[in-house]
């Protein structure tokens, strides 16, 4: 196997606001050539609403003085904000040898293991893309793939204000609810989750070594 397809780079962009942070993904995979290795970034987001491709206005119920930003990723309407781990995953598809439905399986299943460390049972659904604890959706989950390689990733809600969500309908599903890890006797400081998680990451997608490093240098600076 390529040494590039077991690498990962890992970087943490602490608390940023939205819009740059998705310029910096596309610029990336944009500008990425088969010498780059795979990077997940994690993320908290300033408090945003983002509208997905097929994004019906229907679902903005009442988005109030939050910013609503029109995204290129899958899905519907989703709220991100303070307390929310979010973890964009950018991997050549092709040199790690996945189809877009896989890396949507590992994504959710990365997830349902993570919560189970904490005794937190935990499901995907068929139709619904995400991880749910008890019908109520604990994980959103969005991807964009071009060129070959996937960006945008999943939201993990942790330790945040909730209000927002019922602003919308949250991923085009009237009446869903959110829940979040520290409703679950869970973590409540994403600082504890993330070490976890990213072990878990590695073992999943068959990473062999990592290594993690600050905010990215391009030209959407965070």
């Amino acid at each position: 196997m390529n040494d590039l397809a077991e690498k990962c780079v890992f970087r943490n962009l602490g608390l940023s606001t939205y819009e740059p942070v998705w310029r910096a993904m596309q610029q990336f995979t944009k500008e990425r050539t088969s010498n780059d290795a795979d990077e997940i970034w994690f993320v908290e987001h300033l408090s945003v609403f983002t509208q997905g491709l097929a994004g019906k206005q229907e679902h903005l119920l009442k988005p109030g003085d939050i910013p609503i930003v029109q995204v290129d990723r899958g899905g519907q309407v989703t709220y991100h904000g303070p307390g929310q781990l979010v973890v964009y995953f950018m991997i050549d598809l092709k040199r790690k040898k996945l189809g877009v439905r896989q890396l949507v399986t590992h994504i959710e299943n990365i997830i349902i293991k993570l919560l189970a460390r904490f005794k937190i049972e935990a499901v995907a659904k068929a139709d619904a893309p995400g991880v749910y604890v008890d019908n109520k959706k604990i994980c959103s989950l969005g991807l964009k793939i071009k060129r070959g390689c996937s960006f945008h990733g999943l939201a993990l809600n942790i330790n945040m204000d909730k209000e927002p969500f019922t602003r919308i309908n949250p991923c085009g599903y009237q009446g869903l609810e959110m829940v979040q890890l520290k409703d679950l006797a869970g973590p409540s400081n994403i600082k504890t989750v993330e070490p976890t998680l990213r072990s878990i990451i590695l073992d999943t997608l068959d990473y062999s070594y990592s290594e993690v490093q600050g905010a990215p240098e391009l030209e959407y600076h965070l």
